[in-house]
């Protein structure tokens, strides 16, 4: 089996690097993706920089307040009552 012929790239005066057509369709890179660059000891890395930072669950889950005070089952069939009550009334009035 042949070997593939490496692709190479020029770097310009400003230390840009074009990356190929085809390998940029591949992995789906079009103008204005954001590349993370990462040396390693083969060489350098590039790879697509996630969309969003990355987060734990803390700082995520109980995020959002708790009411000030419970509602009973009451209150809540109450305010359930009175909201269909004002549906009702703009639906049939």
């Amino acid at each position: 089996m042949a070997a593939t012929p490496k692709r190479t790239t020029r770097l310009s005066s400003k230390g840009q690097v074009v990356l190929p057509a085809a390998l940029r369709r591949r992995r789906g890179w079009e103008a204005g993706t954001v590349l993370q660059v990462e040396e390693t000891p083969d060489g350098v890395l590039l790879k697509a920089a996630p969309l969003f930072p990355p987060t734990e669950p803390d700082d995520v889950f109980g995020t959002r307040p708790w009411p000030s005070t419970a509602q009973t089952a009451e209150d809540m069939y109450a305010l359930t009552v009175t909201k269909i009550w004002r549906r009702y009334d703009r639906i049939f009035c």
